[in-house]
């Protein structure tokens, strides 16, 4: 049963109309890391937002800055259950997905209903509404691959059975699902894939490397290398990937095809080390560790198209998001308040 956080009522589509001109965006993990941070930004520009978190891997305290607009409301509910009759939206994003691996291995079957049986609810609600969709995909649909960098074209070298199979195959089908409904119903749709990204908000156990080795050199502890650490990741700041969100979202037609979000600033993992141990003033050591089955030894995108058709590059650099997400993470788990520090911008 769906839980209503903070009330607002949820108007019929005519009452809408008669009652307010404003557009109302529903953000599907609107609790998340991500959809907090889209939450707000979408606040600012003018809209009424309704986030709809399970709070799996959402946290409450992200939305604490959020509570008292009267133009925002929260739902907790699972994308997977059969979604609130009364909704009405004009535009819809799908951000609803664990996206770290512990939590997205730690109930594969779950994480591949969320991206099939979510999106399906979903896209039936934007059909329902007539509502443009967005679908939070992600760089993983490349798999391990051998075209580099990876451009929107390249369809990818993906493990159908592996451990991270639940989450890649999961985003692939939802892709499908996407195209699907476009073409079968003339649905407004707009599928980002999303590149490794960071910033605050970002959980301690969340798993992905950036927020891992600030933990763990804030710590006191050992930098955890898998591998050799020579294998290449692309790190986008949240601020940037959520501009591009808002770009893709409002350009004036939609891409046939998905578009990549991320930066191409291409850094080894190594690297990403000695830069963390660097802007802690950490006295760890790296170490090394296995590598995991199917981690990608590559991963870089070529964001040509978004550059030419939504004007849109990353602007933040490693250093300065990193000095943003250190400065995050030290107030996290040494402020007075572990709420005051998540919350805070």
């Amino acid at each position: 049963m769906s839980k209503l956080v903070k009330v607002l009522k949820l108007e019929s589509g005519s009452q809408r109309g008669a009652n307010q001109s404003r557009p109302r965006a529903l953000v599907a993990g609107g609790a998340g890391f991500l959809g907090s941070h889209l939450c707000e930004r979408l606040l600012r520009d003018g809209y009424d937002v309704v986030a709809l978190d399970n709070f799996h891997t959402g946290k409450r305290y992200n939305l604490n800055t959020l509570l008292h607009n009267p133009r925002f409301s929260c739902i907790e509910h699972d994308i997977v259950d059969a979604l609130p009759s009364d909704l009405q939206c004009d535009e819809i994003y799908n951000l609803a997905c664990p996206a770290s691996p512990p939590h997205y291995q730690a109930d594969p079957i779950h994480t591949f209903k969320t991206s099939v049986l979510g999106s399906l609810n979903l896209l039936e609600l934007a059909r329902q509404n007539k509502a443009k969709i967005f679908q939070a995909s992600t760089s993983e649909v490349y798999g391990d691959p051998f075209v580099h960098p990876q451009p929107e074209s390249y369809f990818g070298n993906v493990n159908t059975h592996g451990p991270r199979s639940c989450y890649d195959e999961g985003k692939r089908s939802a892709e499908t699902l996407f195209f699907d409904y476009s073409r079968t119903y003339g649905l407004d749709i707009r599928v980002a894939r999303i590149f490794n990204t960071y910033g605050r908000r970002m959980q301690p156990d969340d798993g992905r490397v950036v927020s891992n080795f600030i933990v763990q050199a804030l710590r006191g502890e050992d930098l955890t290398v898998y591998g050799s650490g020579q294998q290449t990741r692309s790190f986008c700041y949240a601020d940037d990937l959520i501009e591009g969100f808002i770009r893709l979202m409002n350009a004036p037609s939609a891409p046939a095809h998905p578009v990549n979000l991320g930066n191409p600033a291409e850094f080894t993992i190594m690297e990403l080390a000695t830069l963390v141990v660097d802007y802690t003033n950490a006295r760890s050591k790296i170490v090394h560790r296995p590598l995991p089955v199917d981690d990608p030894r590559q991963r870089k995108p070529d964001i040509s198209f978004a550059k030419a058709n939504l004007g849109w590059e990353p602007k933040i650099g490693l250093s300065q998001g990193l000095a943003r997400t250190v400065e995050y993470f030290d107030a996290l788990l040494y402020g007075s308040h572990i709420a005051r520090g998540a919350a805070a911008s």
